[in-house]
């Protein structure tokens, strides 16, 4: 691939991609690294990738970053001292803030691990396992597209969820 065909590539997902790691990370300094990063990796691996859009690649470069850096160790001693610097200024909104983040991931999780079949098994793999389409396809022993569509639908199923926890909460 020509590096003007992946500038173009980086042009048309940029804010898809900044805004899938600020989702994940709500940092969004550390969004833009992520961001950064995942196009590094894209652009590193790009001659690998056989799929028809980047676009769901891309998403699942960027989440894998995300998720990555929240696991590191780094994170997880700045989200310590964060904590601390909180509870001793007297700056509570922050935890309430990771509170509520952490209470939507587990309802999302929740959510996931409740849908039906055949969404169910795809959803896990994919969304918590982290597994490619073709993993799942050749694990449950399914055809590569229907994988796709049934992750598909599973996915309009979670926005939909999310959607309405959103309006429940006032915040749409």
């Amino acid at each position: 691939m020509k590096d003007q065909e992946f500038e173009e590539i980086v042009r048309q997902y940029e804010k898809l991609v900044f805004t899938v790691c600020y989702q994940l990370v709500r940092d969004y300094h550390e969004a833009q690294n992520l961001a950064q990063e995942t196009f590094i990796s894209a652009y590193r691996h790009i001659d690998d990738y056989s799929g028809e859009s980047y676009k769901p690649w891309l998403i699942r470069i960027a989440s894998n970053k995300a998720k990555d850096y929240l696991k590191s160790a780094y994170f997880r001693r700045v989200d310590v001292t964060d904590e601390l610097e909180s509870k001793v200024t007297g700056a509570a909104a922050s935890a309430e803030e990771q509170a509520l983040s952490a209470d939507g991931a587990q309802r999302i999780r929740e959510r996931i691990l409740s849908l039906e079949e055949p969404y169910h098994k795809v959803a896990v793999l994919f969304f918590l396992q982290g597994a490619t389409p073709e993993e799942i396809s050749i694990k449950l022993d399914r055809p590569r597209k229907t994988v796709q569509t049934q992750l598909y639908r599973a996915r309009q199923k979670l926005q939909q969820f999310i959607k309405e926890e959103m309006q429940g909460e006032g915040n749409v």
